[in-house]
């Protein structure tokens, strides 16, 4: 039957891509418009007419036309997104059957968190299987498990290592969980028993209900509002939740806290332990490999080159020969037992010729080498710090009273302030005078300097944003209060925090993945339960329905709009998941939110929002003990070592002489070595070039958490050694001589350098 396009009025309802339906003539449809989440509007369509019979087929028709190409398009998607599921499946097959074939099948099946990985992808390839077939998705919660595929990966080490830490954190926490568990039943159970008999608090008039209640109190997001019914009624009836409020929130949970930094801290020592011996047991291991019958007392170079060439592919013959050299200690010809021990110490140093000059400066003419010494002067004296400081605090000021008289509205003018160029070009000045006077090389080792350069670029950038009415940029106007954070520099405690904030970066952002990852659980499982569910004007039999109340009513000559905004907080997709969870995470009106999607479900909602609170809390308390270790540990090791004032790292000067150089250069000849031949002959060349016989070098590396703890445990890691010690000659005695321990220990390191391949 044809169908004319003038006809094809179909009363559906439709969103469009900006959110309002074109489905139907405004001519003959009433419409009332409601806010979609993502900020277009659904068009409610209210019939107007009566059509005739005619106009009632075509429109049934087109209705039907509509439904089935719509079906078809879903069956399309889903066809589309299957075959790339089993495609991205495929390849973890693929990738999983290299690791069993070179692992071998018995090992393969022995790893656990293989074993895991392989029956998920199992069930998520039978799934993806069985969508093809049927062309119709069903409830798969599996999907929550696919972030397995992502932490069995080398960059996600960190990840797994907070997940292992998060699990062995769980028997002391689960311990007084039920216990705070139990407090939350007694005083149910006691809260309903004396507030039911009052009909007007809704909070305990069921037992669930005040269950309930009383979990959201623990996050006090629902107080006072569930002591106000029974305390209009009875004044004596908010002792039940001081002393509930009390118990649980006031000491069971700082109780539940100390616990788990006290398993933390356990945890992180056993591990830095652990650590320690396996690398001491992989220096003997790798000492009696290295050490030969003709030379038993230590071990030469050519041997310990050999080494480096294979542990750090990259490193030069320059920086394998400056490592061998710090580690002889004994000044001979062979690195001894004692000294090899020091091996992962040395090996990460980075290693630079150490300047003849003490400034950049000093090779100029005399004239120029005075007026750069005189900078270098002035930059380093107090004087100028502190008056930079005093620039910085009144500029603070200044930016502040400017905030303060600005009324809203456009905040950015097209008139450049004054007062942006004056701080601007004194920033400008102090950057060159430290330039010069520093160079430029010094001047951006350091830190603090870097920073103050980056906040110094950003302020430039955007007062060409203001120049030249660059509106898109206009942000970068705002960072310039972070010159506000120099002045941290001048006390040592402020100094602390920030030095300790910016060491817990790259473990934070491993600790934030793995929050991540549970958001991602989650966020499938919610998607698959709870999606469309909540919407404007629903849950009207609940005692939320205000927050989701969207109401458009007329005041006078006015149009009144009184929206509650808790219907954006949905399932609807992976983004407002997110968001929705992190609202969860904050806890502030949580419970708005579960009560609106159990009210449009089931009362067993609850345990999603419940469960998911009791997840967040054990990361979140992980967090909290990991930031709280790191600061302790810091301040206690800054106690400890009152002298050195500023922490420069690791600094080990070595000084080789050409002699030395030359008698390597004659090594590497033999071996034909060309590359690292011409390395060592740049040295010769440039000691001949300035006259000299010997070049001090320098190795650096930054101090890392192995560093500190070595020094703070400098006395119990004796105690481990020699338990250590004691230990390895009740099972293995010595083994002598040391020709037969090679022999022995040499099918070992080729299997075990086989294995780390993997």
């Amino acid at each position: 039957m044809a169908v004319s396009m003038d006809d094809d009025v179909p009363l559906i309802l439709t969103l469009d891509d900006s959110g309002s339906s074109a489905s139907a003539p405004l001519d003959d449809l009433d419409r009332e418009e409601l806010p979609n989440e993502n900020g277009g509007s659904y068009d409610v369509i209210n019939d107007a007419s009566s059509p005739a019979a005619g106009d009632c087929c075509a429109q049934q028709s087109s209705a039907r036309h509509n439904w089935e190409m719509n079906y078809q398009e879903a069956a399309i998607y889903l066809q589309v997104h299957a075959t790339l599921e089993l495609f991205a499946l495929i390849v973890v097959v693929f990738e999983l059957s290299m690791k069993m074939r070179w692992l071998g099948f018995q090992t393969f099946i022995r790893h656990k968190r293989t074993m895991v990985k392989t029956c998920v992808l199992f069930v998520q390839f039978i799934e993806a299987i069985v969508v093809l077939v049927r062309q119709t998705s069903h409830v798969r919660i599996t999907r929550a498990l696919r972030c397995i595929f992502l932490v069995d990966c080398r960059y996600c080490g960190a990840v797994r290592r907070n997940l292992r830490q998060i699990f062995q954190s769980l028997p002391p926490f689960i311990d007084i969980l039920l216990l705070l568990l139990f407090f939350m039943v007694i005083f149910a159970i006691l809260g309903f028993y004396l507030f039911s008999p009052n009909h007007s608090d809704p909070y305990f008039n069921t037992l669930e209900n005040s269950l309930v209640n009383l979990f959201v109190l623990l996050t006090t997001s629902n107080f006072p509002d569930v002591m106000m019914p029974s305390y209009a009624r009875n004044p004596w009836s908010c002792v039940f939740f001081i002393v509930y409020l009390s118990i649980e929130l006031y000491f069971i949970m700082n109780l539940l806290l100390a616990v788990v930094f006290d398993t933390f801290n356990d945890i992180e020592k056993r591990k830095f332990k652990s650590l320690l011996l396996h690398k001491r047991t992989a220096i003997q291991h790798a000492y009696r490999l290295l050490i030969t019958k003709q030379r038993p007392s230590g071990i030469s170079f050519k041997h310990f080159e050999g080494l480096l060439r294979f542990y750090k592919p990259r490193m030069c013959a320059r920086e394998r020969y400056l490592t061998f050299k710090a580690l002889n200690q004994s000044n001979t010809s062979l690195v001894s037992l004692k000294d090899f021990y020091n091996f992962y110490e040395v090996v990460g140093l980075k290693w630079k010729a150490k300047r003849n000059r003490e400034h950049w400066f000093d090779d100029l003419p005399r004239t120029a080498f005075l007026i750069f010494k005189g900078i270098n002067i002035l930059v380093k004296s107090r004087v100028f710090q502190y008056t930079m400081y005093t620039v910085v605090a009144v500029n603070g000021i200044w930016i502040l009273v400017e905030t303060f008289m600005l009324q809203g509205g456009n905040f950015f003018s097209r008139n450049v302030p004054w007062s942006y160029i004056v701080f601007l070009t004194i920033y400008g000045v102090e950057l060159l005078l430290k330039t010069t006077g520093l160079g430029p090389v010094e001047y951006l080792s350091s830190g603090w300097n870097l920073f103050d350069f980056s906040v110094t670029l950003f302020a430039f950038l955007g007062l060409m944003a203001l120049a030249f009415n660059m509106e898109p940029f206009y942000f970068i106007v705002v960072l310039r209060p972070l010159q506000l954070l120099r002045l941290f520099k001048l006390k040592k405690r402020y100094r602390n925090v920030l030095d300790t904030m910016f060491e817990l970066f790259p473990r934070m952002a491993s600790l934030g993945l793995t929050l991540l990852i549970f958001y991602y659980c989650f966020a499938i499982v919610g998607m698959e339960f709870f999606a469309g569910v909540v919407y404007p004007n629903c849950c009207n039999a609940s005692t939320v329905a205000d927050s989701y109340r969207w109401v458009n009513h007329t005041v006078g000559n006015k149009t009144v709009v009184e929206e509650g905004y808790y219907y954006l907080n949905n399932f609807d997709n992976i983004l407002n998941s997110f968001v929705t969870l992190f609202e969860l995470t904050v806890v502030n009106d949580w419970y708005i939110i579960m009560e609106g999607v159990t009210s449009q479900t089931t009362h067993w909602s609850r345990l999603y929002f419940m469960i998911f609170y009791i997840v967040t809390m054990v990361v979140m308390t992980i967090i909290v003990a990991f930031i709280l270790d790191a600061f302790v540990f810091r301040m206690n090791y800054t106690r400890k070592n009152q002298d050195s004032e500023e922490d420069n790292g690791i600094v080990l000067e070595k000084e080789i002489s050409k002699e030395e150089v030359v008698g390597i250069i004659e090594l590497y000849k033999r071996s034909s070595a060309a590359t690292e031949t011409a390395q060592l002959q740049k040295i010769v060349l440039q000691m001949d070039k300035y006259g000299q016989m010997t070049t001090l070098f320098l190795g650096r590396r930054s101090r890392t958490k192995s560093d500190l703890s070595m020094k703070m445990y400098e006395e119990e890691i004796q105690e481990w050694y020699e338990e250590h010690s004691r230990k390895e000659d009740s099972q293995t005695p010595l083994q002598e001589p040391a020709s037969a321990s090679n022999s022995s220990l040499k099918p070992l390191s080729l299997r075990q350098r086989s294995q780390t391949v993997i």
